[in-house]
């Protein structure tokens, strides 16, 4: 959470920074573009969370050994690295990549590695499937901010697609939990009851309202959407291992 919260928050002064924010920013107003808090205030609280992470954190390699300590530091890298430095992360087009990559894989991998002292492949397919709904919250992120950040110099995945291509994109990411079930069900013993296929007249829904919607500012509820969907898709998932 704290990487998270340091990610962010480099992220709003970044932005701000490199001419990324402006009076037409499309999404929710941020800190230091609006002038609430210093750039230089926002960029000490970013890497302080990450300063605490990395204190909080030698407690997981204590318990999780090497592997930990590796996913730790590469992932404070990659929070300091997504909006800093002379190649930011978030300013190419693998941004939805790194959200898959440490939001999906890396998380539940490497939580399940502290539980177990062990990977699986049911924990790996269900840090794919959680991964492919993050990467879509940030690639509807994305998609609305398309024409600004082409604009900032901001090549991202959404720029480089164009419109088509986001949305064509953005089903097969939600697509991803349901067509994964059956090797997730097969390799976890015993196989949980597919309660989280509930959701999927959500998804579709929200595919169809991405193809409807134009980018732009209009794209803010299926942000949310999307990412309630994510919430809820793991509550059932949680229910659906624990009742298993």
């Amino acid at each position: 959470m704290l990487i998270q919260v340091a990610t962010n928050l480099l992220n709003d002064v970044g932005d701000f920074e490199r001419g990324a924010d402006g009076a037409d920013r499309l999404g929710p107003p941020r800190a230091t573009a609006q002038g609430w808090l210093a750039a230089a205030a926002v960029r000490r609280a970013g890497l302080g969370a990450l300063a605490v992470a990395f204190l909080l954190g030698l407690g997981l390699v204590w318990a999780g050994g090497w592997p930990i300590a590796a996913l730790g530091l590469v992932s404070l890298a990659c929070g300091w690295c997504y909006t800093a430095g002379p190649r930011p992360i978030a300013y190419g087009p693998l941004g939805e990549g790194f959200v898959w990559a440490f939001f999906g894989m890396a998380a539940v991998a490497g939580t399940f590695w502290l539980q177990a002292g062990a990977l699986t492949p049911a924990a790996l397919w269900l840090g794919h499937m959680l991964g492919a709904l993050a990467a879509g919250v940030m690639l509807v992120n994305n998609t609305r901010d398309a024409a600004t950040d082409a604009r900032a110099g901001k090549h991202t995945l959404a720029v480089r697609l164009g419109p088509v291509g986001c949305r064509v994109l953005y089903a097969l990411l939600l697509a991803q939990p349901y067509l994964c079930w059956p090797w997730l069900a097969g390799h976890a013993t015993p196989a949980p009851p597919a309660w989280p296929w509930l959701t999927l007249p959500w998804a579709l829904w929200l595919c169809v309202q991405l193809w409807r919607q134009p980018a732009g500012r209009g794209l803010n509820p299926l942000l949310a959407h999307t990412a309630r969907l994510q919430a809820a898709w793991t509550a059932l998932l949680a229910f659906s291992l624990w009742a298993a």
